[in-house]
């Protein structure tokens, strides 16, 4: 079993992505979005993905329709849907996201966008 306090670890990590586990159908991921960033405008066309924000304020785009999200919020995005989620606060936007299937190498962790972008581009 893997057990989690995941608000905590995802508020404590600075790096921009992070796989914290995969399974065999599921990946969780923590991210941290810097003020005025992005995840970046994406689809994954064999991925459903979950995300629910811990901390921060950003704006959800996903399928052409755009929401500010908060602390709290849950999106889900269907695989292929293109989406994008933006900082627009202040503080770090702190999210924890759950993939299915896996979409990123088990135990990655990407410090910046710029180096996940050229590791996955």
């Amino acid at each position: 079993m893997q057990h989690f306090t995941i608000a905590t670890i995802a508020e404590k990590s600075a790096d921009f992505r992070r796989v914290l586990w995969t399974g065999e159908h599921s990946q969780l991921v923590i991210m941290t979005i810097p003020p005025g960033g992005e995840i970046g405008d994406e689809v994954h066309e064999e991925n459903d993905q979950i995300l629910t924000f811990v901390a921060g304020t950003g704006e959800a785009r996903v399928g052409g329709e755009v929401r500010e999200v908060n602390q709290g919020d849950l999106v889900a995005v269907p695989a292929g849907t293109r989406h994008n989620f933006i900082n627009t606060g202040v503080n770090p936007l702190v999210l924890y996201t759950v993939y299915g299937p896996p979409d990123h190498a088990d135990g990655v962790v990407h410090h910046t966008k710029e180096e996940a972008d050229r590791d996955e581009g």
